[in-house]
């Protein structure tokens, strides 16, 4: 890979840490979270209390809530900044 390579991929690295440390949480698709549901081999896709049989009748499609940890998006950030200065200081070819 060349200079230009590892410089984008740094900079694609931090954006999306920078990405990460702003959301709190991310709603998956209605496909994605049944693909999920049958990787991870559990049953229900919804827990089955009253309050959310009461929202599967008003929003009937099971979504996912998945909460990022606070530390991915300043590691992704740090791993970025470090691959964007390594490529700066790679010799031009």
């Amino acid at each position: 890979m060349n200079r230009n390579r590892y410089f984008m991929i740094g900079v694609l690295l931090i954006l999306l840490g920078v990405q990460f440390r702003m959301v709190d949480s991310f709603v998956l698709n209605e496909q994605t979270t049944r693909t999920m549901a049958k990787m991870s081999k559990k049953s229900n896709v919804v827990a089955q209390d009253s309050f959310s049989n009461f929202l599967m009748q008003v929003h009937p499609k099971p979504t996912k809530r998945v909460h990022p940890p606070r530390w991915l998006g300043l590691a992704m950030i740090a791993v970025g900044t470090v691959v964007s200065l390594h490529a700066i200081a790679m010799p031009r070819e």
